[in-house]
């Protein structure tokens, strides 16, 4: 097989009921454009994530572009998802009691954390890979949701901006020994690449190198983009309240 070929992924077909009933919320609920542009970029980077050839070489050949899948999948897209959701449509179900327990900050970040280290464990990891009819859209399904669960609190909990501050950090703090540890770590630990055709020259190690530190570059630029916006808004929160309280 070509690494070039592009990958027709049965889960990549949920992509059309979820647009559509995107549309038809946005019917009944006022949806501005921005959060509409969003929730299509989402769809967008899932589409990209599956049917394009990252998803071939990440099958097969890479493991460096499989953890690239992975973080599309598991925090950018989901992000984009949850950002696009209105605000009404967030608050009605929000007051569903699962939603209300799952999106809980102490459920949602653990729910993610491990979700995302138990499908890295080489054993899970190999199995996907080994069962890409079933198990493996069982994966990426899994990285969607559970990346939904982690960005709801920061989009639609009603949580002071030191809070979601807190709960950003944390998430990057305990994300982080996993990019580290495959890039530390001196012999390759999965078997579909460590016996695989390889790409571009690779030697196994290399790629899970350099997959590890694409992880942690990653991790480290978009939680602390996000956590800087929420600690600013924390620091000028807390000044204009020291204001208020001098003038009173």
């Amino acid at each position: 097989m070509s690494p070039y070929e592009w990958s027709w992924s049965p889960e990549a077909l949920v992509l059309v009921p979820v647009a559509g009933a995107y549309a038809l919320a946005g019917r009944r609920t006022v949806v501005d454009r921005d959060r509409t542009a969003a929730f299509a970029l989402g769809l967008a980077l899932v589409a990209l994530a599956l049917v394009t050839p990252l998803d071939t070489i990440a099958r097969r050949f890479l493991l460096s572009a499989h953890l690239l899948q992975n973080v599309v999948l598991a925090e950018w897209a989901p992000a984009l998802l949850v950002l696009g959701i209105p605000p009404v449509l967030a608050a009605k179900l929000g007051r569903r009691p699962t939603i209300a327990a799952l999106t809980h900050p102490l459920v949602a970040l653990p729910a993610w954390l491990g979700t995302y280290f138990a499908w890295h464990v080489p054993a899970a990891y190999d199995g996907a890979l080994r069962h890409p009819d079933w198990l493996l859209p069982l994966e990426h399904l899994a990285y969607v949701v559970a990346g939904m669960l982690l960005w709801w609190p920061v989009v639609h909990r009603p949580l002071a901006a030191g809070a979601k501050a807190a709960y950003l950090f944390a998430a990057f703090l305990l994300a982080s020994p996993l990019g580290l540890v495959l890039a530390l770590v001196p012999t390759a630990i999965y078997e579909t690449y460590a016996g695989g055709p390889g790409l571009w020259g690779l030697a196994p190690v290399t790629d899970q190198q350099l997959a590890g530190m694409t992880m942690a570059a990653e991790q480290a630029a978009i939680f602390f983009a996000v956590f800087v916006h929420y600690f600013l808004r924390f620091l000028q929160e807390d000044e204009a309240g020291e204001v208020y309280r001098r003038l009173s």
